[in-house]
């Protein structure tokens, strides 16, 4: 699919917020910008993807947040025979949507039959760390852009021995 079949796709789906649709609508004589939210997926690198915040599949956003969450619980119920019952410690930070992405991920992981340990308040990394070892997690996602500017936002992902 091109990134412009992506941009298509996205603008006429019924699982796309009415607010997401009108950020790319935003854009729709922009062809460069488009290309740029939509020419791959965001990738995950050093422990986790971090990006842009806004609409399309190189960004950070709930769907993108959805999609990653669903890997990783694919990945623990094909590799780990007791993840379900060992669970996920979730955390998050100040940064702008961490919260909205923290609950997201709870949802698909809930979903999925996975218990889940969702931070009530903002927490710093190395309390998630904490979290996955004493509870006895099988992995643990921390909400966080770390070190980048502002317009971004990261999605962590820890193992049971709380390292990245």
């Amino acid at each position: 699919m091109t990134y412009k079949q992506c941009y298509n796709l996205w603008l006429s789906s019924n699982a796309v917020d009415e607010k997401t649709k009108a950020e790319l609508e935003a854009i729709s004589n922009d062809e460069r910008e488009i290309e740029d939210r939509f020419y791959r997926d965001l990738e995950f690198g050093t422990a986790g993807l971090r990006g842009i915040l806004g609409a399309g599949t190189n960004r950070m956003n709930v769907y993108v947040v959805k999609k990653t969450t669903q890997g990783l619980a694919d990945y623990i119920l094909a590799n780990f025979p007791d993840g379900k019952d060992m669970g996920v410690a979730i955390s998050y930070d100040s940064r702008i949507n961490s919260d909205v992405f923290a609950k997201e991920a709870a949802c698909v992981l809930a979903a999925n039959g996975i218990k889940v340990y969702l931070s009530n308040r903002l927490r710093p990394v190395p309390e998630l760390s904490f979290a996955v070892r004493h509870y006895g997690c099988v992995a643990g996602i921390m909400i966080t852009a770390s070190h980048n500017p502002p317009k971004y936002n990261g999605y962590k992902v820890y193992g049971s021995d709380g390292g990245q």
